[in-house]
C-alpha cells in the first residue's frame, strides 16, 4: 500500500496531465485508478458498443471485454491524446475486431411495434409529430445500414455521439480533412439513400 501511495504522490507531484496520472496510478497497483476509468467510461463505452452491435446483450458482452482490453493496457498510455479518446480508439478498435468491418451493424432506432432500440423522439410532442418523428427515425435507420462502414463511423460518431472533428480525426487516427470528407461522404450517401426511399 505504501508503494501505491508513493507513486500516486510522485505522479501527482511530476505530471500535470489527470489522464496520465490516473495511467500511471494504475500501473503501480491502486485499485482507484480503474474504478474511476470504469466510472467515467463505462456508459460512453455501452453507447458506442449498442450503436454499432444493435443488441444490447451482445454491447454488454463488448463492454466487458473492452474494459478487461483497458484494464490490461491502461499501464501503456502515454497521454499523447486525452485518455477519453485512447478509450474511444480502444472501444471502436474492438468493435471493429468483433463485428466485423463488412458487416458492422447499427443500434436500431425504436420502433413501435417492437419498442426496441434507442427512441430519438420526443414524447412530449403531439399525437401526429410523434407519428412523423418515428416514421422518420425508422427511415434513418435503415438508411444509415446502407452506408459504407468507414463512412458510417464518422457520421456516428459525429451525429449521434457529437465529437469535435478533432476528436474524430484521433480515434480514427486520420487527418481532419479526412473526417470532414468521410463525414460529408456519409451524409451524402445517406441524403440519396432517404431520397430513393420517399
Amino acid at each position: 500500500m505504501a508503494a501505491i501511495m508513493a507513486a500516486t504522490s510522485a505522479a501527482t507531484s511530476l505530471s500535470s496531465n489527470p489522464d496520465l496520472d490516473l495511467a500511471t496510478r494504475h500501473r503501480y497497483g491502486d485499485p482507484k485508478a480503474f474504478e474511476e476509468v470504469y466510472s467515467r467510461y463505462a456508459q460512453m463505452i455501452f453507447n458506442l458498443a449498442y450503436r454499432m452491435s444493435g443488441k444490447p446483450e451482445e454491447a454488454e458482452d463488448l463492454t466487458q471485454e473492452i474494459f478487461l482490453r483497458i484494464h490490461r493496457h491502461l499501464a501503456r498510455f502515454n497521454g499523447r491524446s486525452a485518455l477519453k479518446t485512447w478509450v474511444y480508439r480502444v472501444t471502436l478498435n474492438h468493435c471493429r475486431s468483433k463485428l466485423g468491418r463488412r458487416h458492422y451493424p447499427t443500434q436500431p432506432l425504436a420502433d413501435e411495434n417492437d419498442g426496441e432500440g434507442v427512441n430519438l423522439v420526443d414524447e412530449s410532442r403531439d399525437p401526429e409529430d410523434l407519428a412523423l418523428a418515428r416514421d422518420a427515425s425508422r427511415q434513418i435507420s435503415l438508411a444509415l445500414r446502407q452506408v459504407k462502414p468507414v463512412f458510417r463511423e464518422a457520421v456516428v460518431l459525429r451525429d449521434l455521439q457529437g465529437l469535435s472533428y478533432d476528436e474524430i480525426a484521433e480515434i480514427l487516427e486520420v487527418r481532419v480533412g479526412t473526417v470532414r470528407s468521410r463525414i460529408a461522404r456519409g451524409r451524402d450517401r445517406l441524403r440519396v439513400v432517404l431520397e430513393k426511399s420517399s
